[in-house]
């Protein structure tokens, strides 16, 4: 067994100083407390060694594989609720790294693989960073994420390296910075080959050890040094940034505020004063509710990452090495392409001609798209879209893994096509529709083999919407789930399994709240003022401006199927029904709720009240928080209830839903943990104060009732 200390430091006879950072007990590398502390003392041992002519260089790797180091130690960040405390501890990490900082030598990082947040601090407090070109590389900063800021050095190093301007990208957004990008920003002094990466490092320092500094240092454009070198300059940049913060965020988020006002205190000034900046700023927002939010819906990904959908954590899934798509539309060639882009090969069928080469064209749209933004090369993009192929017969779904189905939503189109295609497959081949509101259970009757079926409900537009329902029909098999579970996971897609069901989750809690809209333009409420009131909230788009999206028609065809299925408590409005009898479309048709020119939102569009006549009274001034308490307990009321019904396990799976099939804002933890900061009593009460008012669609659900008789919570009665 390997007893050495992690990180290990050793000399080598080039007289090279290697700190070596490889965890024993985890696949990635993790800055915790006791790993820093080593690390202090592994620096400590470099100091002496270079002071005793050891060492002339000292060399920070990671042994792993496929990373350098993955950040700090998330469960101690959850784990902090005293700000005195944290700023202790991450004024622990920043001695650390101004040691590392300070060496009298010079230091580089070998950087492979994934190298986030204080792995990335640490990276910048050596004096180069050698990085590998390979596609696993990432350099990141993702503490905006969870509601904090990078506060061991990164907010103070980072632009001190690359500029302000460049900076603000990696610091406020959180996206990932390839190897090429970050040699063209600064933040990497050298490129080298994957495979080389060991000998490219050690010629590196050996040739900094003798002086030699990279043969062509990056100079800033002159615009970018003209802008940051004067203090009106740096005002006006970040003045910009505080603005598109703003926009989109709503000022709900603190972190990426805290860093521009970091920047624009600190920037130009000394680091001690940044770095103390950074330190008190990070830790007020540790213990903050923000961050304890982003931390909880970490936590629901990470579940879904290490699940398999079934009870069986062990359960091995079948690999999708190929896939048949059914249906070459819009979602169909949605589907194909997003696979494609992940490696695996795909045959789209369809009956007509015009259909497959529509298919294809959308996927060739998306990849072309992807080398404009420069996230793909031309020969990528070819050698992805060479992995799609369509036509109208089924030899080319004959040895495919899974088939998905996303055909126009009628069942007796679907059964049919099912049907016929479980003839051409292999009796191992899952199926699965993509079916948005038609009952799986319903499929799975026509089918020789329903253990092999089930849902798998991507959200559109496929490639942006990170949600999957995976739907389990009363047949469908753990292996099944599992199979298609884990090919949503490939995709890079968060997949929740629900039971099948009207509306399965997302649409039946999403649709009182769209239904709730058209009731508050009903009673005098302004469009303007309820989807104001929405995002004002936190939501990403207004619950009427989300009916244009949708599709006034496709909203009014889910309104009746929930309405049929669920009864009078569903029942539409009477504005949402005056609306369907319009010939407005939505977003799609350039008029419903808003204006539209070229599929981009220009305005409210004030015709409508009056086409919508005598079912929509004059406007009145209705109060933001009744708007919002409306529409939110809509959906608590009806979450309760698909809990209830046992259509969805827990209520962190409801949260995690709605977080990513709805845009519902992660900064409150997910519905369900919004519910519960409430309180029971309170949301029952306002519950029966709504329907006295209102009618019996506010009645109760049964499980809210019990959790304010027992002052529970969803979070305990549904785990």
């Amino acid at each position: 067994m390997d007893s050495r200390p992690n990180p290990s430091f050793e000399v080598d006879p080039d007289k090279i100083g290697w700190i070596t950072f490889d965890d024993p007990d985890r696949t990635l590398n993790v800055l915790t407390e006791p790993v820093m502390r080593r690390f202090g003392q592994a620096l400590d041992e470099a100091r002496a060694a270079g002071r005793e002519g050891r060492i002339t260089v000292l060399v920070v790797r990671s042994g792993k594989a496929d990373s350098f180091i993955a950040g700090a130690d998330i469960d101690a960040i959850a784990a902090l609720d005293d700000a005195t405390e944290a700023e202790a501890k991450i004024r622990l990490g920043q001695a650390v790294f101004n040691d590392l900082a300070s060496l009298p030598i010079p230091s580089v990082a070998a950087v492979h693989g994934a190298c986030v947040g204080g792995g990335l601090e640490l990276a910048l407090a050596c004096t180069h960073r050698v990085v590998s070109d390979s596609k696993k590389t990432g350099l990141q900063f993702p503490e905006v994420m969870l509601g904090i800021l990078p506060a061991w050095g990164g907010t103070t190093r980072l632009p001190r390296l690359v500029g302000l301007q460049a900076s603000l990208d990696m610091l406020l957004s959180g996206r990932k910075t390839d190897a090429q990008k970050a040699k063209r920003m600064g933040l990497a002094t050298e490129v080298v080959p994957e495979g080389l990466l060991a000998a490219k490092v050690r010629d590196f320092a050996l040739g900094v050890a003798r002086g030699q500094g990279p043969a062509h240092p990056r100079k800033r454009a002159l615009t970018a040094r003209l802008l940051e070198s004067t203090p009106p300059g740096r005002k006006v940049l970040l003045a910009v940034a505080r603005k598109k913060v703003l926009a989109s965020t709503g000022g709900h988020y603190p972190a990426p505020l805290r860093i521009l006002k970091i920047l624009g205190a600190h920037a130009a000034g000394s680091v001690e004063a940044s770095l103390a900046a950074e330190a008190k700023a990070a830790a007020e927002l540790v213990v903050g509710p923000v961050c304890k939010s982003l931390v909880h819906v970490y936590y629901l990904r990470e579940g879904v990452r290490k699940g398999t959908g079934t009870a069986d954590p062990q359960l091995t899934p079948t690999p999708v090495k190929s896939l048949g798509v059914l249906g070459a539309g819009i979602m169909g060639g949605g589907i194909a392409h997003l696979a494609a882009d992940n490696g695996v090969q795909v045959y789209m069928k369809d009956i007509r001609h015009e259909a497959v080469t529509g298919g294809l064209q959308h996927a060739r749209g998306r990849f072309d798209k992807a080398v404009e933004r420069r996230k793909l090369s031309r020969r990528e993009a070819a050698q992805r879209m060479d992995l799609i192929a369509g036509g109208l017969d089924f030899r080319g779904i004959a040895g495919v893994d899974l088939v998905v189905e996303a055909v126009v939503e009628r069942m007796d189109v679907k059964r049919a096509v099912l049907r016929e295609t479980e003839d051409h497959v292999g009796s191992e081949c899952v199926l699965a529709t993509n079916t948005s509101s038609l009952s799986v259970d319903g499929m799975a009757e026509a089918l020789q083999r329903p253990e092999r079926f089930c849902g798998m409900h991507f959200f559109n537009p496929v490639d942006r919407m990170p949600l999957v329902e995976v739907v389990r029909g009363r047949t469908s098999s753990d292996q099944a789930v599992a199979t298609v579970y884990a090919f949503a996971l490939r995709l890079g897609k968060v997949p929740v399994v629900v039971r099948d069901g009207p509306g399965f989750v997302v649409n039946r809690i999403l649709g009182p709240y769209l239904n709730e809209a058209g009731y508050l333009l009903g009673d005098g409420a302004t469009i303007e003022r309820i989807d104001g009131a929405a995002k004002a909230f936190g939501m990403p788009m207004g619950p009427l401006r989300l009916i244009d999206e949708i599709g006034i028609d496709v909203s009014r065809h889910a309104g009746a199927a929930l309405h049929e299925a669920l009864g009078e408590r569903l029942a539409p409005s009477p504005v949402l029904l005056a609306l369907g009898n319009t010939k407005r479309l939505g977003r799609k048709g350039g008029v419903g709720f808003y204006l539209y020119e070229k599929g981009d939102e220009k305005r409210i569009d004030e015709t409508v009240y009056a086409e919508l006549g005598s079912v929509v009274p004059a406007p009145k001034d209705m109060a933001e928080q009744e708007i919002v308490n409306r529409l939110m307990l809509a959906m608590i009321n009806e979450a309760a209830r698909v809990l209830e019904e046992g259509v969805i396990g827990s209520a962190s799976a409801v949260d995690l839903a709605m977080i990513m099939g709805t845009g519902f804002p992660p900064f409150r933890g997910g519905l369900l943990r919004y519910a519960d900061s409430l309180q029971p009593q309170a949301v029952r009460y306002d519950l029966e104060e709504l329907r006295q008012t209102h009618g019996a669609r506010f009645e109760p659900a049964r499980s809210i009732v019990e959790l304010a008789e027992s002052n529970g919570r969803f979070y305990r009665m549904y785990p």
